[in-house]
């Protein structure tokens, strides 16, 4: 433990040199307990899983009880973000509403751009009425109000999370209302990725039976920026139904083809599944969608939440429907054992009424909680669905990394070493519940907080893996020496990532490099070693940028 207290927090790091929520937090009141301070510290460095959430709410409870607000606001700001990270929204109500309290009480703890990550996860939090019924109505009614207050700079945010709740609700009417405003107004800093408001805007008319104003609203959607991992995928997904039924089958194959290619991979991909499945039955290809079932199966038994789980399991029993209909009942799928349920091939027929029996139980949930019959209608509506037309031809899939045994993503037999592949960095990911965009050249990338990070093979062989990070700030180059400066001390004072400053056109990107050398190949439990120390430093080092004067 290093004694220079003040000059770490010079560079943007705690008092404990760790990077991170520290430097976001204003100075002032009273000061962190160095125990409590050193048990968040360790619980931030642990894994992932419950026992870190639960660590993560003691020691907020602990310095609730002493008093001690800046602990208790950074410990829930990291519960929170592990929380959003594997898919719980729900699970961070309570500790959003907590952070808000804190922060009414005392508004000096808080810098600017933790007060604006603070509206964007009470965002998330309202949006959790939408994925689970364990979230109170009148709860997310009173967040989604206090938001109303707070973000009163983004009019476009809090317009979509009232028109999205009274959809949810059935309440079309003041639905349509509110998505006037809401597609009126100009995107803010609380409403997230504007391509991917567009693709909600499209899924709300296109759930209304407005193809053509779902088609409209995807016309100007750009094909993704490097802002945006989930582009231009989520765009396609949105636009299935809509391009399938306005009379454009063929851009609607292309687009399933092209974007289940990555969706079939990716963890937080599991809520677009069911617009492919929907497809493939509607379109014609009853069988293509058994394959589809088949595959991604076992993620409904870790689902992202509740509404994904609800319709995929919906889409899933109108595909068997369909099959059944088709003459292909007699095809079996294996459905895997979990927890106390044994693995089991399972006939169509039979597949579908399990399909339908969870669907309907998820349905009745949310009804019971929103008081209506609307989400219950809604899955009857889909089963009542019919192909409008022929068949539409599939265009071929070329996916140079189509290998069936990489899906799902399961861990593997065993611990030998393998050589570094494309498919184990994104299992590895995958498992991690990130999100990512890979291109032509089989670079990775994603955003995680603060830093852009790219992975890379590199080497004859492929055999390196290399990690670079680039800051979201720039710095003015005028600031060019300081810039140096900082860099020589995190590289003095830290293994990874070794920083280093790229001076661009009037402006100065500070990035970060990790490379291992793997020639002798890789256990997947080794590679995710790697890649979650390659996260960790690259958004250490992104945050220690951010926090500089």
């Amino acid at each position: 433990m290093t004694d220079r207290s003040g000059d770490l927090a010079g560079r943007g790091l705690d008092p404990f040199g760790l990077p991170g929520w520290w430097s976001g937090l204003r100075r002032g009141g009273r000061q962190p307990d160095p125990a409590l301070a050193g048990a968040l510290a360790d619980a931030r460095d642990s894994p992932d899983g419950e026992a870190r959430s639960t660590e993560l709410e003691r020691i907020a409870a602990h310095a609730d009880a002493t008093g001690d607000d800046r602990t208790a606001l950074a410990a829930r700001f990291t519960l929170i973000e592990a929380c959003l990270l594997h898919g719980e929204r729900w699970r961070s109500v309570e500790p959003v509403r907590r952070c808000l309290a804190t922060a009414e009480r005392r508004p000096d703890l808080l810098a600017a751009d933790r007060a604006e990550a603070l509206r964007r996860y009470q965002r998330h939090a309202v949006e959790a009425l939408l994925g689970s019924p364990r979230v109170g109505l009148d709860q997310a009614r009173a967040m989604l109000d206090d938001l109303a207050t707070r973000a009163a700079d983004d009019p476009a945010a809090v317009a979509e999370l009232r028109c999205r709740v009274a959809d949810h609700l059935g309440d079309e009417p003041t639905a349509r209302r509110w998505y006037e405003r809401w597609s009126t107004a100009g995107p803010g800093p609380v409403g997230g990725c504007p391509d991917c408001a567009a693709a909600r805007r499209a899924e709300l008319l296109a759930g209304w039976g407005d193809h053509p104003a779902a088609l409209a609203a995807l016309r100007n959607v750009p094909a993704g920026t490097v802002d945006c991992t989930e582009q231009p995928e989520r765009t396609l997904a949105a636009g299935l139904l809509s391009w399938l039924r306005a009379g454009e089958p063929e851009r609607a194959a292309e687009a399933h083809v092209r974007a289940y290619r990555r969706h079939r991979r990716e963890r937080a991909a599991f809520p677009l599944l069911a617009a492919h499945l929907r497809w493939c039955a509607l379109a014609g290809h009853p069988a293509r969608g058994l394959d589809v079932l088949a595959e991604q199966l076992p993620r409904l038994d870790r689902p992202h939440d509740d509404l994904s789980a609800m319709e995929f399991a919906a889409a899933g029993a109108l595909v068997c429907a369909l099959a059944v209909e088709a003459g292909l009942g007699g095809r079996t799928v294996h459905r895997p054992a979990y927890g106390v349920r044994p693995a089991a091939d399972l006939d169509v027929a039979t597949l579908g009424a399990t399909l339908l029996g969870v669907a309907t139980a998820l349905a009745g949930s949310f009804d019971a909680r929103n008081g209506t019959g609307h989400q219950s209608g809604r899955i009857a509506s889909w089963l009542a669905e019919r192909p409008a037309a022929a068949p539409v031809p599939l265009p071929p899939d070329d996916d140079p990394d189509d290998d069936a045994d990489d899906l799902p993503h399961e861990e593997p037999p065993d611990g030998e070493p393998r050589p570094l592949s494309l498919a184990m960095i994104t299992a590895v990911l995958d498992r991690r519940g990130d999100r990512y965009a890979v291109d032509e050249r089989g670079a990775v990338t994603g955003r995680w907080g603060e830093a852009l990070i790219q992975f890379r093979r590199v080497g004859e062989r492929g055999e390196i893996l290399q990690a670079r990070s680039v800051a979201s700030r720039r710095l003015p180059a005028e600031r060019l020496v300081e810039a140096y400066a900082f860099c020589n001390a995190w590289n003095h004072d830290r293994l990874l990532p070794k920083a280093y400053v790229h001076e661009g056109e009037g402006e100065l990107l500070l990035a970060g490099h990790v490379a291992t050398d793997l020639a002798h190949g890789v256990a997947p439990d080794q590679l995710r070693v790697l890649l979650d120390a390659a996260v960790e430093t690259g958004v250490a080092y992104a945050e220690a940028v951010a926090a500089l004067p």
